[in-house]
């Protein structure tokens, strides 16, 4: 089996783009066990708990990502620069558990994935 990448770069709202990720996510999760899962840039807002879309009028996908331990999905990463860059750095209340590594070292983890899938 193929190993399959989901990176994420965009901000949870605003474009449809996280929850299309997502749904590629889950969907893939039933074709392979060998899936990661990336947030680099803006992506790493999508781990941020406690957002309130419908302010926005936006659908609450965030959860859902709370869920991928069930699909045993547990590789999961975050990029120390964005985070950083964003001020997010001290934050860890996230909805899911995602092992922070510096940029060096995630692109070695990318490196690993034979299909790297972007949203």
């Amino acid at each position: 089996m193929k190993k399959v990448a989901f990176v994420f770069t965009h901000g949870p709202h605003g474009t449809s783009s996280g929850r299309e990720g997502l749904d590629a996510l889950l969907a893939t999760s039933a074709l392979t066990e060998d899936i990661g899962v990336f947030f680099l840039a803006d992506g790493v807002f999508q781990l941020l708990a406690n957002q309130q879309p419908d302010k926005i009028l936006a659908r609450n996908y965030i959860a859902t990502y709370g869920v991928l331990s069930l699909y045993d999905i547990d590789q999961c990463f975050a990029c120390a620069t964005s985070l950083k860059a964003r001020g997010l750095a001290d934050e860890r209340h996230w909805v899911l558990d995602a092992e922070v590594l510096a940029e060096n070292e995630l692109r070695i983890k990318l490196s690993e994935y034979d299909v790297v899938m972007t949203f």
